[in-house]
């Protein structure tokens, strides 16, 4: 325990000595005051995933259906209360859509603190999209691009909470949360199979995660254009990670939805020129002969 007492406080001491002095406003609460939480949390996270795959190697598909219908409800309504909150804190505090500092607007920006922390505790419980998709042995749904957007935005959070924990990083979370309230509403659905022919805006929503990281960008550099006190290597740092899941997600887009189209069509075609009426076509063919063979005669 000692041992691990010094690696914390090394941890949190070049953790420190890397981005400066902490947000006093938001020491104590849970999860901020040391790194180690988070990592540990992200390991375990990582491990599961391996682990999870081995175990369900040999072994059946859990449906979960239940499970997923509780879990993507609780995370829509976790998600709205987010998103409205995030609203009103920020009507409240007269915050600033082109560039917010971080001290102006007084108990708003506890406010917003406060659902920014819920924002990122958000993050890890969203790792049990990844570990559902394990049980219910989803793997083409386990892409790079899934597992580095979740293991990073817990850990990019975390030090948003600690060092900038409302301001400007408004923006991208209110974004998100009336995104992931589509999203997990319709993960929810989807559960449902009598719901699933009303599900046809799934690639419209990866269309609006897009414009959703674009907005983000162009919103962070706007305070490095007009600045307003927001630390500016924050603003770089956002900006680069942005693009880093735009060009992601276009790779996704376009593999999901412009290209497989295409290969479905090519499957389908000879099913539909050689299968009519449920029959085969060497039906037909073999009829024919039988018929032609009886007028002949």
């Amino acid at each position: 325990q000692e041992h691990l007492k010094a690696f914390d406080q090394e941890v949190n001491a070049f953790v420190d000595y890397m981005f400066g002095p902490r947000d006093a406003r938001v020491r104590g609460w849970l999860l901020l005051d040391s790194y180690l939480p988070t990592f540990f949390l992200t390991g375990a996270y990582l491990l599961c995933i391996w682990l999870g795959n081995k175990f369900m190697k040999d072994r059946p598909p859990f449906s979960l259906r239940a499970h997923l219908i509780v879990y993507n409800l609780g995370i829509t309504l976790l998600s709205l209360y987010m998103l409205v909150e995030l609203i009103l804190a920020t009507w409240e505090g007269g915050y600033n859509l082109q560039c917010q500092n971080l001290h102006s607007a007084g108990e708003a920006d506890i406010r917003v603190a406060k659902v920014l922390w819920w924002y990122y505790f958000s993050k890890v419980i969203e790792f049990m999209d990844t570990i559902f998709f394990v049980l219910r042995k989803k793997s083409s749904q386990i892409t790079f691009l899934h597992v580095y957007h979740h293991a990073t935005m817990f850990n990019i959070w975390w030090c948003v909470l600690n060092w900038i924990p409302c301001g400007q990083s408004f923006f991208g979370p209110t974004l998100n949360s009336f995104i992931h309230v589509l999203m997990y509403s319709y993960y929810g659905l989807s559960v449902i199979p009598s719901m699933r022919k009303y599900l046809w805006w799934k690639k419209y929503l990866t269309q609006a995660q897009l414009i959703q990281f674009l907005l983000t960008i162009v919103h962070t550099l706007s305070a490095a254009v007009k600045p307003c006190g927001f630390p500016f290597g924050c603003l770089m740092f956002q900006s680069s990670y942005m693009a880093t899941l735009v060009i992601l997600f276009i790779n996704f887009y376009i593999k999901t939805y412009q290209k497989a189209p295409s290969r479905t069509a090519i499957k389908e075609t000879p099913v539909t020129t050689e299968i009519r009426n449920g029959f085969h076509k060497d039906y037909f063919a073999a009829a024919n002969g039988f018929l032609n063979n009886k007028k002949a005669q």
